[in-house]
């Protein structure tokens, strides 16, 4: 693997790390996070494919990128719902522990990554790694201070969302179509399952998706989005990174969102839990090195 395709391959984590940390920022319901998030995808999608004159799928390409984002949409529709409930700190290590066995084993398992014995080897030992990260992460001395009953429900929400996730990953592998080409149509499915929920949601009446101001400020955070959504679609092809390592070099932005969650959106943490979660995201940057070079 060369320098430049883990250039590639770590690109993602700053949109996806810099994402969440907008979006708590800029406030409002999940669906007018969503909402925004997914327009603003798509507007930056709009203009990627007139800039690179990238030709329009059709078919089967279409139809397959097209769920891809539509999988996303309703899987981070469930991770900001499960951020009202745990917090961006503690929710990102949960969610990128998950999408990391979910994706990782579709790789390996039905696309042959990692096809040598000393490759799947390292590739498991380096996801145990991050896996063990990801729990120091999550440790909390003031477990008694916390709702038993929304850690509960925050996690079994990004159990449920970790499904969408790998289809995000796993559609664009059972077509061959360049990452730009893939782009707009998986921007586009983004776009119409965040207006869909929008109109079925309980809490449309609420949020008021289409007139509240958070909506519109998260078409920022659907810049960032954009940017990692694009440099992932190139970095998973197999002749780039592939779908495990890729996508194992992109779950770096759990550094960045943890720790802005702490700093930025100032979920406290005690000295103990700060120790805990600098050791935590340490192990995950060795793991990810390690599976860079595999």
């Amino acid at each position: 693997m060369n320098t430049m395709n883990i250039l590639i391959g770590l690109m993602p984590m700053i949109g996806w790390g810099v994402f969440p940390i907008l979006t708590g920022k800029f406030g409002g319901k999940p669906v007018n996070q969503i909402v925004g998030a997914t327009y603003g995808t798509f507007l930056s999608a709009v203009v990627v494919s007139l800039v690179m004159q990238t030709p329009i799928l059709t078919g089967k390409d279409f139809l397959f990128t097209f769920l891809s984002g539509a999988c996303w949409s309703i899987a981070q529709s469930l991770v900001f719902y499960a951020f009202t409930e745990m917090g961006v700190s503690r929710t990102m290590p949960v969610s990128t522990g998950f999408q990391l066995i979910g994706t990782s084993l579709w790789g390996v398992i039905v696309l042959g990554e990692w096809s040598s014995v000393t490759a799947k080897l390292i590739g498991f030992f380096s996801i145990i790694l991050i896996i063990i990260g990801v729990y120091l992460t999550t440790y909390s001395e003031k477990k008694v201070s916390e709702s038993e009953s929304n850690v509960v429900k925050g996690i079994t929400l990004v159990l449920i969302a970790t499904i969408g996730y790998v289809g995000y990953s796993a559609f664009p592998q059972a077509v061959t179509v360049d990452g730009f080409q893939a782009f707009l149509p998986q921007a586009l499915g983004m776009a119409v399952a965040s207006t869909a929920f929008a109109f079925i949601t309980k809490s449309n009446r609420e949020a008021k998706p289409y007139r509240a101001k958070s909506t519109y400020l998260n078409l920022i955070s659907g810049v960032f989005f954009a940017f990692a959504a694009l440099t992932y679609l190139i970095s998973s092809r197999k002749d780039v990174n592939g779908l495990a390592t890729g996508f194992t070099l992109s779950q770096m932005n759990v550094i960045i969102g943890t720790l802005g969650g702490i700093y930025i959106l100032h979920e406290y943490k005690t000295h103990k839990e700060m120790i805990m979660v600098v050791s935590g995201l340490a192990l995950v940057v060795i793991a990810g090195i390690i599976t860079a070079f595999i």
